[in-house]
């Protein structure tokens, strides 16, 4: 068997975090329309009781920590273990593969071994039959349509108000896994390829209908790995889709497309047909709806994604979202005039997912909560959305039921960070002062104004901190924090001598050709000291050496005596001969 590419726990999930790639930026809680998200040592991984799988994270998150499960393998071994899998493709193939003729694609298809291939519209035309018929028989204020598997999700678990009005009906996808069972047999494998997260979660819940749902990008790596170019294949006579092509279902992957199709089994004059795409539109759009107060019968087609799901998660998005949707419209058959359809197979059974339980809290606790991200007053709720929730209560929340951290408060870090530099200004023994690119001071501790002149001290009285101050009237090395600037190479003088002062300066870059930093300290007392002690050491070095010679002198004058009296004891001279001897050298030299 092809290696098993599960790799944790989590990544068995249509949808998870590879945690090692995750880099704490946070955009995953940001976009998330459910905030299905919760932090852990700054990594963020996926609450899967939360999630409603939509792959909006997979699509936002740019280091690729958020994944959509690898079932390619999966698909391989049913090829292997089922003697007949047939593949059951999205309609919004035809913007994914565009310019490739269905025989083409349907050709790749088979050499990858399926046995034929069929497209999933043919389940969204029995579900358009099926919802017309309810249609036409109740007289509902409300009805929301069950195509899209994550917006029915998100109503069943965060508008359970609103679950009841959902049709309880089974989704495309299953609905022509049913018919497809029905037509060739229940010892058949079937493959789902198309564009959505949300798609796994449906093979998981409903094993028996759909064994595996793969994404157009596992097919495109697939493809690839069998050197498979779907544009020069040479199709067939068979190549065709089975049981037959789809006709309007073939408009499901657009906004209002289902609508489309509903419109074309009858009059519903009396019924308003909207469309609400994305989790955010569907949130707005139901929340706190009171069903009496509508004036008129409304039918919802929710999707989550916007653009549907032609421009979904799992799609590559080579062009724009409007050609895509064009591409559904022109190579879609749909029938003109009123159409009839029979229900060919039992499609109710809609799976009901449990509303998320209530979480209360006080406002005590909340406080407390808003106190760790140094929200002690109402003023000081900036609800600014960088931690990725909407206000900082929310985010409040979440930290009390665990799933976001105090570090996530991008204001807050700000703060600690700016109050922590202050006070390494404020303590520092050592003048310190940070400089922009126009040498005007950007920030600057007491003892950097106290160092030079009352000119400067003057300054500060005008701008508190010397804050866009000229540096050049300040510092008499200016030119070393304008070359820093220019260089971005750090400078450290042990010694800078400048009128009667002498410095010890190092200027470093803060942000390179932008910012730099500069430390003084004021050596001038501890230098004149240790030059005065190197004089003075110089001067006992001198002495000492002129002692030295003059001992050296010495012992040469004694040597020469002793020189002339080993020689006349080795030569036999009397005192008599030696004096002689002396003398004739006292004379020989004196002359």
């Amino acid at each position: 068997m092809e290696r098993n590419r599960v790799h944790s726990m989590d990544s068995r999930k249509p949808v998870y975090t590879e945690k090692t790639e995750c880099q704490d930026c946070f955009k995953c809680v940001r976009k998330c329309p459910v905030k299905a998200i919760e932090i852990e040592e700054g990594r963020a991984s996926i609450a899967s009781d939360l999630c409603i799988f939509c792959g909006h994270c997979v699509d936002v998150c740019s280091t690729k920590a958020k994944k959509v499960r690898d079932d390619l393998y999966r698909a391989k071994e049913l090829l292997r273990q089922k003697q007949r899998v047939l593949v059951s493709i999205s309609p919004s193939y035809v913007g994914e593969f565009a310019g490739v003729e269905p025989s083409h694609l349907i050709s790749a298809l088979k050499k990858l071994g399926f046995a034929a291939v069929s497209e999933t519209s043919l389940g969204a035309q029995q579900v358009s039959a099926r919802v017309a018929e309810q249609l036409q028989q109740s007289d509902a204020k409300l009805t929301i349509s069950s195509a899209c598997p994550a917006a029915v999700d998100f109503v069943q678990k965060y508008l359970p108000d609103q679950a009841d009005s959902i049709t309880p009906i089974l989704s495309p996808l299953l609905s022509h896994c049913r018919l497809l069972r029905k037509i060739y047999g229940d010892d058949i494998g079937i493959v789902f390829i198309g564009p959505c997260a949300a798609k796994k979660r449906e093979a998981d819940r409903h094993p028996d209908l759909l064994d595996v749902s793969l994404t157009f990008q596992d097919l495109h790596r697939w493809f690839h790995e069998e050197g498979i170019d779907p544009l020069s294949m040479l199709p067939g006579g068979d190549d065709t889709f089975v049981p037959e092509a789809a006709n309007e279902g073939a408009l499901y992957p657009v906004e209002g497309g289902m609508n489309e199709t509903i419109r074309l089994f009858g009059d519903f004059s009396d019924v308003r047909f909207m469309t609400l795409a994305g989790v955010y539109c569907i949130n707005r759009a139901l929340t706190g709806l009171n069903i009496d107060e509508l004036n008129t019968r409304v039918f919802v087609e929710i999707l989550a994604c916007q653009g549907s799901c032609v421009h979904g998660p799992c799609t590559s998005k080579k062009r724009p979202y409007l050609l895509d949707e064009l591409e559904v419209y022109n190579r879609a058959n749909v029938p003109t005039g009123r159409i009839e359809r029979n229900v060919l197979v039992e499609i109710d059974g809609l799976h009901r997912e449990a509303p998320l339980p209530v979480q209360h809290h006080t406002e005590e606790q909340i406080r407390k909560a808003l106190q760790q991200v140094g929200a002690l007053h109402e003023e000081d709720e900036l609800n600014c959305g960088g931690c990725g929730y909407d206000t900082c209560r929310t985010l409040a929340r979440a930290l009390l039921t665990g799933r976001a951290e105090p570090t996530m408060c991008l204001s807050h870090l700000r703060k600690l960070a700016q109050k922590k530099a202050n006070a390494l200004l404020r303590c520092i023994p050592m003048s310190v002062v940070i400089v922009g690119t126009d040498m005007k001071v950007i920030e600057c501790n007491e003892n950097f104004i106290q160092m030079f002149d009352e000119e400067s001290l003057f300054t500060n009285q005008v701008h508190p901190g010397l804050e866009g101050a000229c540096l050049e009237k300040l510092v008499p090395f200016s030119d070393l924090f304008h070359a820093v600037l220019l260089t971005g190479q750090d400078i450290h003088r042990d010694a800078l001598h400048i009128n009667n002062k002498i410095y010890n300066v190092t200027i470093f870059t803060i942000e390179t050709n932008q910012v730099v930093g500069g430390v003084i300290l004021d050596v001038t007392g501890t230098e004149m000291h240790r030059e005065q002690i190197a004089q003075r050491a110089k001067q006992v070095i001198r002495k000492n050496l002129e002692t030295v010679q003059e001992i050296a002198f010495r012992l040469g004058e004694n040597m020469a005596d002793t020189e002339i009296l080993l020689r006349s004891l080795a030569y036999g001279f009397t005192t008599k001969d030696i004096n002689l001897l002396e003398q004739t050298e006292d004379d020989a030299n004196a002359s």
